[in-house]
């Protein structure tokens, strides 16, 4: 699975945010297991945290002053919120930014992480940490729900629930870009010009 994964994100191309756009930089760590069969390495925000509370997220958080990049950011913040060494993660690559309705760019990269490493939430910001098979969600289709804008695009908002939790936001709109190059899943969640045309004439 590694090498599959390897040689697809080898020929990712990167989408970056619309010229002139400056915001606060992020990053986040897309963790699976070096496994056969890999799980997605999720957590669950704290309820007292300032955004996103309680919902689920990818170990991650704003770039640092000391950070020497972005890359750095996730691996410390991963570090730091789920107790994942350094040296336990072997980067893969790096997916496109993507921005959040909070105001910030957030870079996620992928890594394959030790499954014998031992995971403990901090818990001033995590509630709970928690696994996904892969296989989960190459066979299981997001729900497409609600409309949101981002710069001038429109997307449905991609949700799956696992085991009780939602996973949805930020962290299926960078899921969905994984899955749709990493495996060619080809899950449509941009609203084409053209459809917003013709629902806007009925």
């Amino acid at each position: 699975m590694k090498q599959r994964l390897q040689e697809r994100l080898a020929s990712y191309r990167m989408r970056e945010l619309p010229n002139g756009l400056v915001m606060p930089e992020a990053a986040v760590l897309m963790p699976f297991t070096d496994q056969d069969e890999p799980d997605l390495i999720l957590t669950v925000r704290s309820s007292s945290m300032p955004t996103h509370a309680g919902e689920v997220a990818f170990p991650g958080g704003m770039r640092d002053k000391t950070d020497k990049d972005l890359l750095a950011t996730a691996l410390r913040e991963s570090h730091e919120e789920v107790g994942l060494p350094e040296r336990a993660v072997e980067v893969l690559g790096q997916l496109s930014p993507v921005p959040s309705l909070h105001g910030m760019k957030v870079t996620p990269f992928v890594g394959m992480v030790d499954p014998s490493a031992k995971l403990r939430p901090e818990p001033r910001e995590i509630a709970d940490i928690f696994k996904v098979p892969l296989s989960f969600f190459l066979d299981s289709k997001p729900q497409l729900s609600q409309e949101v804008e981002m710069f001038g695009k429109r997307f449905y908002m991609p949700s799956y629930e696992f085991d009780g939790n939602r996973i949805w936001g930020l962290t299926a709109f960078m899921l969905l870009d994984f899955l749709n190059h990493a495996f060619d899943t080809g899950i449509v969640y941009e609203i084409e010009e053209e459809t917003i045309k013709e629902g806007s004439a009925t």
